[in-house]
């Protein structure tokens, strides 16, 4: 299950069960209830699994720190308020965002059940990870959905130099049943934040257009960029989404907004105060289910048969790579990087938590 054993291994091989098994004896040992804990990990290992490494196990020790501390609430008491046949609102008491929101899709497909569409307002939570995980929690289910999140201040509004809009994902997924799914999951940025910050952990240097330093200068240096600000995808167009996502899952919901969401790597004063904001709808809501699936299989087709540019073998969906990538690891194992595992190692042998082979 393991890379060799020899000192100068720099990778370690983990079973989706193993990774998934010691992400949630963690959360549990740090007083999470056994099912929270397993939703937790499971979101985390997906997107190991995915390829979104920059969102899985290897975040686990800030979210450890801010239970620890009292930011992140262990047992909340979720309670959904009804607003109208269709939409819901959660105050999710500083729960782990993955808890959260996983909760607040399985609440929305209920809605959708019944009414067609499902609508929930979260507010007070907290980071939620990979958008994708709720994506595919709703085209698993059969439904399509649109989930929003706001974040901690990575980018300024166009023409400010100071952060206060966040890396919040834009991410909208169809099924496909006859085909693949479409499953965007796209930071309004240039790059997602953790990119930078695995660059940082692993000393390597970030690409020009990424970031720019505390002075506002284009920099190459991703501990630089962390003091700076990132860049939006198409000037103004991606400051306007960040925007608009910060207007949903902020201003909307109750949750905290305008650069007053906390960055849980920085600020250990306060929890979050994270907003989501989730839509899921039956896609069958206009045209009967087989015709819709028809018709997704037929834009696959469609996209897939478009003349390749010089250079591309194959023309993908979006979300198309990571699932394939989650196919082969389900099988292979995922990949770690085994400094990336060395706090999470201390922190189970600290808590009496059983670790995997070879670690």
């Amino acid at each position: 299950m393991t890379s060799p054993d020899t000192p100068q291994s720099q990778e370690v091989i983990l079973g989706a069960d193993a990774a998934r098994d010691f992400a949630a004896g963690l959360f549990a040992a740090a007083g999470v209830p056994g099912a929270d804990a397993a939703i937790a990990a499971t979101c985390l290992v997906r997107a190991d699994l995915r390829g979104v490494d920059t969102h899985g196990i290897v975040r686990m020790p800030t979210y450890l720190q801010r239970l620890s501390q009292g930011l992140v609430t262990p047992a909340p008491q979720l309670e959904f308020e009804p607003v109208a046949p269709s939409v819901a609102r959660l105050d999710a008491c500083n729960a782990l965002g993955f808890v959260a929101a996983t909760r607040a899709v399985d609440h929305a497909i209920g809605l959708a059940r019944d009414t067609g569409l499902g609508l929930v307002g979260v507010r007070n939570s907290t980071h939620y990870g990979m958008a994708a995980t709720y994506l595919l929690q709703a085209i698993e289910a059969g439904f399509a959905a649109m989930i929003f999140t706001n974040a901690s201040p990575a980018l300024p509004p166009w023409g400010g130099k100071a952060e206060m809009f966040g890396t919040s994902p834009f991410a909208v997924g169809v099924p496909s049943p006859q085909s693949v799914p479409f499953v965007l999951d796209m930071a309004p940025t240039v790059v997602a934040r953790g990119k930078i910050r695995k660059a940082h952990r692993e000393g390597q240097p970030i690409p020009e257009g990424w970031a720019l330093d505390a002075e506002g200068r284009a920099t190459t240096d991703p501990g630089a960029a962390l003091q700076g600000v990132l860049m939006p995808i198409g000037g103004a167009k991606g400051a306007g989404i960040s925007m608009m996502l910060d207007i949903l899952c902020g201003v909307l919901t109750g949750a905290r907004f305008g650069g007053d969401v906390s960055d849980q790597y920085k600020r250990f004063d306060r929890p979050q105060g994270v907003g989501h904001f989730i839509l899921v709808m039956r896609p069958d809501l206009f045209l009967p289910a087989d015709e819709v699936a028809a018709r997704m299989a037929e834009l696959v087709g469609l996209v897939k048969s478009n003349p390749k540019a010089d250079g591309v073998d194959e023309i993908f969906m979006p979300g198309e790579i990571e699932g394939r990538r989650e196919a082969e690891r389900l099988v292979v194992g995922i990949p770690y990087r085994r400094a990336d595992l060395i706090p999470l190692v201390e922190a189970a042998r600290a808590a009496g938590v059983a670790v995997p082979s070879g670690l």
